[in-house]
Parts: C-alpha cells; sequence; structure tokens
C-alpha cells in the first residue's frame, strides 16, 4: 500500500458545516468556534460565505464574523464567495484567500448560482483575473464531480476540462467535490488517477460527504492515487441547500484519527477536535455524523 508521510486538512466546518443549519447561530459563537479550531494544529481554514443572506441566511454576518475571528498569521483563512459583488464584499473585509465553486453538473449550477456551467466559468474567470491581480489565493472547487442529485452521474470528461481550465488560469488549488456523497472508492481512485496525471502546478484536494457513509473509504481511495489534501467538517457537519439528501461532510476528527492510526502525520490534535465538537454541538440540533466523539463520548461514562 503506497501511503504518504503527511496529509493536509482544510476545516470547512464554520462555512460547509453550517450553511445549512436552520437555526441562526450566534455570530459570537461562530467566531469563538473558529478561534478554537485554529488552537488545533489546523492551518487553513474556511471560515464563512459571503453569499446573498436571501440564499443563504446563515451566512448572512460573513463580514461580521471575518472581522470578530483572531486572525493566527500562521493560519489560512478562506471565504467562499459565488459571485463578482461576493469577491468585492470580501475584498472591502481584507479576505486575502478566496474559494470558488462551480458545478460539473448544468442543472445543480442552476439551482447553486442561478447560472448554467458556462456562464458560471465565464464570471469566475474574471474574478480570478482581478483576485491574482491582488495576488490573492485561489481555491477551484468543482461540485458534483462524481454524482448530481438531479442528473445523475457526471461524465469524467467534463471534470477533467474543468480542471484544466481552471489550472490554465493560474488558480493555486482545486478541489474535486463528492458534493452529494455518492461517490464509491473505485470512482474515486478513477476519476483523481486521471486528475493527477494531468500533473497540475494547483495542489489537487479531495472534498467528500459521507451521504452513503463511503467518506472514509473514499479518502483512502484519494490517498491512493496520490491526494495529500482533504477537506473535512468537525462532527461530520454540514450539507448543501441545493443538494437535496446531501449529508454532512466527512468529520475530520475521524479523518485525522485515521491518518494517525496508519502513521500519517497531520500536525492535528484531535483531543482539541473533539473539544470544537463539543462546543459546537450546543447550537445545533443535526445530529453528527462523525464517530470518534461518540466513541470518547462512551469512554468516558
Amino acid at each position: 500500500m503506497s501511503l504518504p508521510k503527511k496529509v493536509e486538512i482544510v476545516e470547512v466546518g464554520p462555512r460547509d458545516g453550517l450553511q445549512n443549519e436552520a437555526n441562526f447561530i450566534p455570530t459570537d459563537e461562530k467566531i469563538a468556534f473558529i478561534n478554537a479550531i485554529s488552537k488545533t494544529g489546523i492551518k487553513r481554514v474556511e471560515t464563512t460565505s459571503f453569499v446573498h443572506p436571501q440564499f443563504v441566511p446563515q451566512m448572512r454576518d460573513a463580514q461580521e464574523v471575518f472581522a470578530g475571528i483572531h486572525q493566527d498569521p500562521s493560519i489560512q483563512y478562506i471565504a467562499l464567495i459565488p459571485n463578482e459583488k461576493g469577491y468585492e464584499r470580501a475584498l472591502a473585509s481584507n479576505v486575502q484567500a478566496f474559494s470558488l465553486v462551480v458545478g460539473a453538473s448544468e442543472t445543480f449550477n442552476l439551482h447553486n448560482v442561478r447560472m448554467g456551467r458556462e456562464e458560471s466559468i465565464r464570471v469566475l474567470d474574471r474574478i480570478i483575473a482581478k483576485a491574482k491581480g491582488n495576488d490573492s489565493f485561489i481555491r477551484y472547487c468543482i461540485a458534483t464531480s462524481f454524482w448530481c442529485p438531479f442528473e445523475g452521474k457526471v461524465d469524467p470528461a467534463i471534470v477533467l476540462e474543468m480542471v484544466k481550465r481552471a489550472e490554465a488560469l493560474g488558480v493555486d488549488e482545486i478541489a474535486i467535490c463528492d458534493t452529494i456523497g455518492r461517490a464509491n472508492p473505485k470512482q474515486v481512485f478513477e476519476i483523481f488517477e486521471k486528475v493527477m496525471a494531468i500533473n497540475t502546478q494547483a495542489v489537487i484536494s479531495a472534498h467528500f460527504h459521507d451521504t452513503y457513509g463511503l467518506a472514509l473509504a473514499n479518502v483512502m481511495a484519494a490517498l491512493q492515487a496520490g491526494v495529500t489534501r482533504f477537506d473535512a467538517s468537525v462532527g461530520g457537519l454540514g450539507g448543501c441547500p441545493f443538494a437535496p439528501g446531501a449529508a454532512g461532510n466527512v468529520a475530520t476528527e475521524d479523518v485525522v484519527f485515521m491518518l494517525h492510526e496508519m502513521g500519517i502525520e497531520t500536525g492535528i490534535d484531535v483531543s482539541a477536535l473533539l473539544s470544537c465538537v463539543k462546543q459546537i454541538q450546543a447550537f445545533t440540533k443535526r445530529e453528527f455524523t462523525g464517530h470518534i466523539h461518540k466513541v470518547k463520548a462512551l469512554q468516558t461514562t
């Protein structure tokens, strides 16, 4: 088995994890949550989204959250932006790392940002040109890279072409996303093997949801294909408001625990992650999908 010595985790809980929560989580609690994550050893955090509050009400305090967190200079704080207006808002908040999303599925993209895939790509092209002019970090996320809740299985050729187009624009990172958690390890390995063969300058990362309970297996498949950067969410929080049936992200503590058990370094403290789970659990009615926090709870009773 070919395994890397070290893996990087991108914590997406504060944005992707919380965006689907029905009850508004107080801004101060979001700030405290992000500050706690910053003490776990994680070096990259997706903090919020500068999206219109009409569509994602949970993120209506994006400016306040970004202004309120304690920004450790050793940590990259990322904000998701859906369009040019969101980019301008984020720029005004001194955001320096941007996450852009476009769906490989035409129908998903229409639901997500009310634009077809090609139109959305053209908008992102303009944002990338502006952001690179400001020496910003660009994370390019290809949603529904495996399955779409509306169209079914996605043609891998579309994903590969989108990777090549993003690479040509000089983005810093390209995330291949299983937005609805429907991918299987064989499918994951095959797509990532082809993506890695493109030999991009951009770092390739993987983003898995756990709807069908295959997220950790998919992490292993991506590892075997050469991926060493993964998105994860504390507690397994998450879900997409524009992807019916999507469950939470793969739980950060589960991924880190698994990697550590296999001798792979992450630089992350699992105990500190579990404290973050407990901290945010009080503000959500969602059942956490992670496993390690349940095991640890049983061991202390």
